[in-house]
């Protein structure tokens, strides 16, 4: 049955159009994050597309086939092909037709092998004709079960590969214990604040944390900059109660997890060990980098820190920001599946196109929330996002057309015209904390010493990148200048206002990263300026960058710049 003022066409390539003018787009939207990718955002048919790993990821996480279906029934403005409907229904069906199990009758604890089991011969055959799977797996002869044999320390590596042949495991593989560890939340913060967990940080902890029994204990989960990932970390750290390892970017991130655990837990200094370049304590609670744990001699030699996962009997390891592990931890992480295991993440996308590795190593996604819903409901700040094009000066317009993609890509990043209206915009919003990002250090080095603000970049210490965030957020400093550091992992509460300058590129996952660090709750609207040279191919990498936001339901206003009345019109608040 036809419903012209419905707001999907679901069309027979597996690609979904969302006409975002529709009455029902919001609310459609939401919908289809279960179980969708958005592959482009234009002004006004939205496309999405359904792939195997998002049909799996729902499957995971209880949402059905049945489930998918029926959303893109109840929102389609044409029937939903049959080929969809049977894809759908196929594809979602293999999740759960593999099934890793421990022997009956032996403790999981001391298991040294497992099970790899199917009721289906012809999975089975498929899976035994596989080459790259013959070192890993063994028939079991023994058995009238379809099933195959494998050793603990090959589960993940298994997992990977049959995910590369379109076959998802279903992980039944009890966890084992680490260490106990008595430790529970606050009532009140150590900084004198009551502290409440909010609903939907808890059901982010229920959802991976389950019954603790087989299947449970590992996943990701996702949830916006500002939303408070670190409680849901935390929480599940009161509920496992364990020896936890907690591995994030960088140092001012580390030393952020440390302020937090000590601010609302009862664990004391002596539990909580920093593992850095700088300091080596392993304890119950230990928080690494990721540098340091892919730090080698040189590029032949092994990796000296992966011991830090060896050194205690972890119960619980904590992958911050997720969508940036790298792949050496990826290996590792292979290894220890008998662990219970969380990402942390605002964005599963990858710009390696590696969140299948995530999905099998580090777990599926267990739970996610649109960014506007928590928005509406004030749990993170109503954001406002403005594009301003600039022109190219003309003496580049040689230089620019004659280069390659990437040479023209630096050009139109380093656009001289930016500073200035840079300056124009930090001018115009004189209540705000201000934060200039941008990719390029010389670039950078010059807005700084333009404006006489700080400037943090890789190079900055730790010690100097603490003291210039201390200083913004006391205030003394309203305007900092920063590169790609500042991306993730820093907590800067009271930043209303970015201006991005300059990015990687079409990097989605940075686009998402930098307007969460305005999205903590505040009591003013926060608005994400981006400069973009007029007709080059910073447009086109924009309009990349942006998609992930817009599957999350936030548009661009896109302003050409003019005059300075331009500017007045940009820092007008608008609604979203």
């Amino acid at each position: 049955m036809l419903n012209h003022t419905n707001p999907l066409i679901v069309q027979s390539d597996r690609t979904i159009l969302l006409d975002v003018h529709a009455v029902l787009a919001e609310e459609c939207r939401n919908a289809l994050i279960p179980f969708a990718e958005l592959e482009r955002s234009p002004e006004h048919l939205h496309t999405y597309r359904l792939t195997p790993l998002s049909l799996w990821n729902a499957a995971s996480a209880g949402f059905s086939a049945d489930d998918a279906i029926s959303t893109l029934t109840e929102y389609s403005r044409f029937p939903v092909p049959q080929a969809v409907e049977f894809w759908i229904r196929e594809t979602a069906g293999r999740f759960g037709k593999l099934r890793m199990t421990v022997p009956a009758n032996v403790d999981a604890e001391i298991c040294e092998i497992l099970f790899l089991e199917t009721d289906s011969l012809s999975i089975y055959k498929e899976i035994n004709a596989a080459k790259q799977l013959h070192t890993l797996l063994t028939p079991d002869v023994n058995e009238k079960k379809l099933r195959f044999i494998l050793k603990l320390i090959d589960r993940g590596t298994v997992k990977q590969k049959l995910l590369q042949l379109g076959w998802p495991v279903e992980d039944l593989v009890p966890l084992k214990d680490g260490e106990p560890l008595e430790i529970s939340m606050r009532k009140e913060s150590r900084s004198g604040n009551i502290l409440n967990v909010r609903d939907y940080q808890i059901k982010a902890a229920d959802a991976l944390v389950g019954n603790k029994g087989p299947g449970t204990g590992f996943g990701t989960i996702v949830l916006p900059c500002g939303a408070g990932k670190t409680i849901v970390g935390m929480e599940i750290m009161t509920r496992l109660k364990t020896s936890t390892l907690i591995v994030t970017t960088n140092i001012s991130a580390v030393h952020q997890w440390i302020a937090e655990l000590l601010d609302k837990t009862n664990l004391t200094e002596e539990q909580i060990g920093e593992y850095t370049g700088e300091e080596k304590k392993v304890a119950p609670v230990t928080v690494a980098t990721y540098q340091v744990l892919t730090w080698r001699p040189n590029p032949n030699s092994s990796y000296p820190h992966f011991e830090l996962f060896r050194k205690r009997k972890w119960g619980l390891i904590i992958y911050d920001e997720v969508h940036l592990l790298p792949a050496p931890v990826f290996r590792v992480t292979a290894e220890f599946q008998t662990i219970r295991r969380v990402g942390l993440t605002a964005t599963l996308v990858r710009e390696d196109n590696c969140e299948a590795h995530v999905f099998s190593l580090v777990g599926p996604k267990r739970y996610d929330v649109p960014w506007k819903e928590l928005e509406s409901s004030g749990w993170i700040a109503e954001a406002e996002c403005i594009e301003i094009r600039i022109d190219l000066p003309e003496d580049k317009e040689i230089e620019y057309a004659v280069a390659n993609q990437r040479v023209k890509h630096r050009i139109a990043s380093d656009n001289s015209y930016k500073k200035d209206i840079a300056k124009k915009l930090i001018s115009l919003c004189p209540e705000d904390k201000i934060l200039v990002i941008g990719q390029y250090i010389e670039q950078l080095e010059i807005i700084a010493k333009d404006l006489g603000v700080p400037l943090i970049t890789g190079k900055t210490s730790n010690t100097e990148r603490d003291r210039i965030y201390a200083s913004f957020r006391s205030g003394e400093n309203r305007v900092i200048v920063v590169s790609k550091v500042a991306n993730f992992a820093i907590d800067l509460p009271d930043a209303s206002v970015a201006i991005q300058i300059s990015g990687t590129f079409g990097s989605r996952q940075e686009e998402a990263q930098r307007l969460g660090r305005l999205l903590r709750p505040k009591n003013r609207k926060a608005r994400f300026f981006t400069l973009i040279t007029r007709g080059t191919v910073e447009e086109e990498y924009g309009m990349h960058r942006q998609k992930f936001l817009a599957e999350q339901g936030y548009s661009y206003r896109i302003l050409k710049y003019v005059d300075d009345e331009t500017l007045h019109e940009a820092t007008e608040i608008k609604d979203c």
